[in-house]
């Protein structure tokens, strides 16, 4: 009897061990057949009102621009589950040599959770690695690169720390390389999204969380591994990036989408099941590029400057100044010309420009004299100063008297040259 209550004892603890430790490691099955049903019911059903979503946090954003196009509560701190592993991969790359050769560690064979199933003195490359991290979610692949790069747990997740400060992800925290569950451990979606806006422009992360199968090296063994994420292969333009799963954090996914030379990053966190979050993220992915689309704002508001200058550049007055015109431009320090928009606001843009006409010398280059406002459907949403090209230096005595005899002497001749007339 008591052998019986002792086998249901540990029967018991590996159940709570693997809720307590679950990412990716759910009962729930979301095949490919319905991953298509679903993708046709979101296009019939798609239309002009934002998605309605089961998820609790959620993102599109734009990376040329650096735009959210739609959001639900993306600054609310979030347990992020396996996305943990977007920054996990960061510092991988960076600090880390990828034909290292690692003797994995009991600690790393040991995690539970989504594993990739290394076993205590296995020998893989640290280019396997991050391929299970990255496909597989192995939380044993995270812990391992963390005691490789980072001597500890704890010094990889400084690191990790490091980095999003570097990045100015003031409400982003890590604790560990995997993401499970740990109160000081969270991010928002808009964090997220910059931080995997990042990662995207490393090439090597890109060509991996674009991977769908792969054969890597354990033991100088051939193992298979496939991509968890279940739309990549399934959405056209997917090419990534990161699925999560833990009882806090709920069903998480980070998508990456390229089409027609729009690239978008979708998040959702907090779905109640698989099945929520795979449908959330197709339709915010549906509802971006169903109802949005791109327009050249600087374009834009190059021509409508240039108008403007034409109709009111005669109007400055140069007080004080050595010469009487000004050479004005505007400063378009955005690293975009693209910006997406509405196309039922299309119609709602508005360039408003104010600039001072009354100059007093000296003027300085690129002194701002003035600005123009992108205002859609009543919201701000660029800035654009303009400035002066070229100085200006200020009269001295010497200009003053110049202009005096300059003006006494059209005195003298107008003067000579109506007495000629009679």
């Amino acid at each position: 009897m008591l052998r019986k209550i002792i086998i249901l004892f540990f029967i018991i603890l590996n159940i709570l061990t693997l809720i307590c430790y679950a990412d990716n490691v759910d009962l729930e099955i979301f095949p490919a057949e319905e991953i298509w049903e679903e993708i046709q019911n979101v296009n019939n059903q798609i239309n002009s009102n934002p998605p309605k979503l089961n998820s609790r946090a959620a993102i599109i954003f734009d990376r040329e621009s650096k735009t959210v196009i739609f959001g639900k509560n993306i600054n609310e701190k979030r347990a992020m589950a396996s996305t943990t592993k977007i920054m996990t991969a960061i510092v991988t790359l960076e600090k880390g040599n990828l034909n290292d050769v690692i003797e994995v560690s009991k600690k790393a064979a040991n995690i539970g959770g989504s594993r990739l199933g290394l076993n205590t003195g296995d020998k893989i490359k640290l280019k396997d690695l991050l391929y299970g991290l990255l496909l597989r979610s192995g939380n044993d692949a995270a812990i391992q690169i963390a005691l490789h790069i980072g001597g500890s747990v704890e010094g990889f997740a400084q690191l990790m720390n490091d980095k999003a400060k570097e990045l100015g992800l003031e409400n982003t925290h890590f604790v560990t390389p995997h993401g499970l569950d740990d109160p000081n451990h969270y991010t928002t979606a808009y964090e997220l999204a910059l931080l995997t806006d990042y990662a995207l422009n490393i090439e090597e992360f890109a060509k991996i969380v674009n991977t769908k199968q792969t054969t890597i090296s354990i033991n100088s063994n051939p193992v298979t591994i496939t991509n968890t994420n279940e739309l990549l292969g399934n959405l056209d333009g997917v090419n990534g990036v990161k699925t999560g799963f833990t009882n806090i954090a709920g069903r998480c996914l980070v998508t990456s989408v390229k089409r027609n030379d729009w690239n978008i990053i979708t998040i959702v966190l907090g779905a109640d099941t698989k099945k929520y979050r795979t449908k959330d993220s197709i339709e915010l992915i549906e509802y971006n590029y169903k109802n949005f689309e791109r327009i050249n704002i600087k374009e834009k508001i190059e021509e409508e400057f240039e108008n403007w200058k034409n109709n009111n550049l005669n109007d400055f007055e140069i007080i004080k100044g050595k010469q009487n015109s000004v050479n004005i431009d505007i400063n378009y320090s955005y690293n975009f010309d693209l910006y997406p928009i509405n196309k039922a606001e299309l119609s709602n843009i508005k360039i408003q420009i104010e600039c001072s006409k009354t100059l007093e010398a000296p003027i300085k280059d690129n002194y701002q004299i003035g600005q123009i406002h992108v205002i859609l459907s009543g919201k701000e949403i660029m800035n654009i100063p303009i400035i002066t090209t070229g100085s200006i230096d200020k009269k001295g005595v010497l200009d003053y008297f110049e202009e005096i005899i300059g003006n006494y002497t059209n005195i003298i001749i107008n003067n000579i040259n109506i007495q000629a007339d009679f």
